[in-house]
């Protein structure tokens, strides 16, 4: 006996829930209700238009309803807007937005896939500006084509996230100048705040006017007004602050909402209406490190929701074990990639976990082969368990493939001894023998087992300010060619012949490049009779770093005679 399904919003969860769908019932009639032009379409490379990587904005467009109809006998119908749902009646009311006629159609089940909007607070003149949001085909097209049909090359981007992130680097490829506005103290809060700084380093270098810790005041003409008091002159004005779940159809037909202000779902992902489900941006789904719920506007999830929902409307078993939020984006030249929880998250949900920190930054190859660039690798395991709790990696390389890693790690329910013990593919173009992940693992189980203490880099400026006694154990031509100002050079080479110069009635901090020799020289000299040794984690290259950013926009005295990068 056929059936028939119902799909409002296409793109991630609503195509692939249709799709899932026909292949369990070929019989069964499929319409899927989109109100905009385009059915699916590559949310994603949605930036990636106006820089000319993705040529013209049709390319865009995944599948047109014709071909839905022909290989799918899929019923797309665009332009069409689901305007209300009678559930007693179990029909929906279907608005054709070019032509205002309006229509029923009745159905077994119904899955709701609408998105998020995105966000566009009332600010004072906002009318004064030419203001773009990026959502869609229709949305990159516009904001591109007024772009390059301007004299001007100035364009602000109002919020950091992923969207305002990647327009900010496309259209500062394109030559445009671009000022890039973030409220919170540092863009993409998927990372923690000494590892944005890194970014924040690349986006300052590659030109982009980048301003943290300031949001918008008011519109003049052609002009944002930041609480600061600047103004930044901008024909193009494109808000990223955010994106709200579409929920207008749902309340108007008294579905439950969360706590979070998206739909509220079982582990089916079906709302209170037993024949209603729901999926994607517009719900609310369980974090699975943090223990609540929470939203989670990424299209991996979405696809794994719909085809689940497909799943259980056919009968099959569906295993809901929540998400944990792995993602990855380019910055320029550098790649960023994060799963699970920061330490940022961690506070600001007031999780009562209590965690340690990896952080290393070894080469993402061997480093005799052309392109060994810098990794910078921060995990987060539970004290004492050893539970992995979340990573982020940050490279001109391959961070996506250790993110990959990390995120099945935690899936699995490894541990950080675990991580030591991986089988990861090694040749020296592609890796090295003990991978950032097994290295991790490694200095994660001696955190663990107590063998070291350490500070963090982001910790050093105070140390400076207040006189601590830091020793670099670089060589001497690594600590003339920069190093802390007030640092004593004492060698790794050189450690054993002059330890009647480190005190013992202090806390001594060590570093080197990267955290390695000294975490060498800390154990050393603990079994050596010294109890007062921490070693501070990045080396020299996280502090440059961390200090950087800051160092050049706020005029602030460097604790460093001079960065070191490499």
């Amino acid at each position: 006996m056929s059936r028939k399904f119902l799909i409002v919003g296409g793109v991630a969860g609503g195509a692939s829930a249709a799709a899932r769908l026909r292949r369990l019932g070929e019989n069964d009639k499929i319409i899927m209700f989109e109100r905009d032009p385009h059915v699916s379409f590559s949310n994603c490379c949605l930036p990636y238009h106006l820089s000319g990587t993705v040529e013209k904005s049709e390319d865009l467009v995944l599948m047109h309803p014709n071909k839905f109809l022909a290989q799918y006998n899929i019923d797309a119908r665009v332009h069409n807007e689901v305007v209300d749902i009678n559930r007693e009646k179990k029909e929906v009311t279907v608005k054709n937005v070019l032509t205002g006629e309006t229509y029923t159609e009745d159905y077994d089940k119904l899955i709701l896939s609408p998105g998020a909007k995105a966000v566009v607070p009332p600010i004072k003149g906002i009318e004064k500006v030419n203001l773009f949001t990026v959502r869609n085909v229709v949305d990159i097209d516009k904001l591109n084509r007024f772009v390059k049909n301007t004299e001007s090359k100035n364009v602000a981007v109002i919020g950091a996230g992923f969207i305002g992130v990647e327009v900010a680097e496309n259209l500062k490829e394109s030559g445009y100048n671009v000022t890039l506005v973030e409220a919170a103290a540092h863009i993409m809060k998927t990372f923690d705040y000494d590892m944005a700084q890194i970014l924040h380093k690349e986006m300052f270098d590659k030109g982009v006017n980048l301003i943290v810790n300031d949001k918008v005041n008011s519109f003049e003409k052609d002009t944002v007004v930041l609480e600061s008091g600047k103004k930044i002159e901008a024909e193009a004005v494109v808000m990223a602050i955010g994106v709200a779940p579409e929920t207008d159809l749902a309340v108007k037909a008294g579905l439950e909402i969360g706590e979070t202000g998206a739909i509220k779902v079982d582990q089916n992902y079906r709302t209170n209406d037993k024949d209603i489900y729901a999926v994607g941006d517009a719900i609310e789904v369980y974090h699975a490190l943090a223990g609540v719920q929470t939203k989670l506007a990424l299209a991996g999830p979405a696809q794994k929701q719909a085809r689940q929902v497909a799943d259980h409307i056919h009968g099959m078993l569906v295993s809901n074990t929540g998400f944990i939020g792995s993602s990855v984006v380019k910055c320029f030249d550098y790649n960023a990639a994060a799963t699970g929880l920061t330490e940022e998250m961690i506070k600001a949900l007031n999780l009562n976990i209590k965690y340690e920190v990896v952080k290393v930054i070894p080469g993402d190859k061997v480093g005799l082969m052309p392109g060994c660039e810098p990794l910078h690798f921060k995990l987060l395991f539970e004290i004492p368990t050893g539970k992995i709790l979340g990573a982020q990696a940050i490279g001109r390389g391959n961070v996506d493939k250790r993110m990959d890693v990390i995120a099945t790690s935690i899936k699995f329910g490894a541990n950080i001894n675990d991580l030591r013990d991986l089988e990861l593919c090694y040749a020296p173009p592609f890796g090295t023998a003990k991978d950032v992940v097994n290295f991790a693992g490694y200095v994660g189980s001696n955190l663990l087992n107590g063998v070291f203490k350490q500070v963090p880099d982001s910790s050093v400026r105070e140390l400076v300010e207040k006189g601590a006694y830091i020793i670099d154990v670089r060589e001497k031509p690594e600590y003339e060619l920069s190093h802390i100002k007030g640092a004593k050079n004492i060698p790794l080479s050189e450690l054993r012949d002059r330890i009647n110069e480190i005190p013992k009635d202090q806390p001594v901090y060590l570093h080197c490049r990267s955290a390695q020799r000294s975490y060498n020289a800390a154990v050393a000299l603990q079994q050596l009779g010294f109890d007062n040794i921490y070693n501070i984690y990045g080396g020299f290259m996280g502090i440059s770093f961390f200090e950087y950013f800051n160092d050049q926009t706020i005029d602030r005295e460097k604790i460093v005679t001079d960065y070191n990068f490499l």
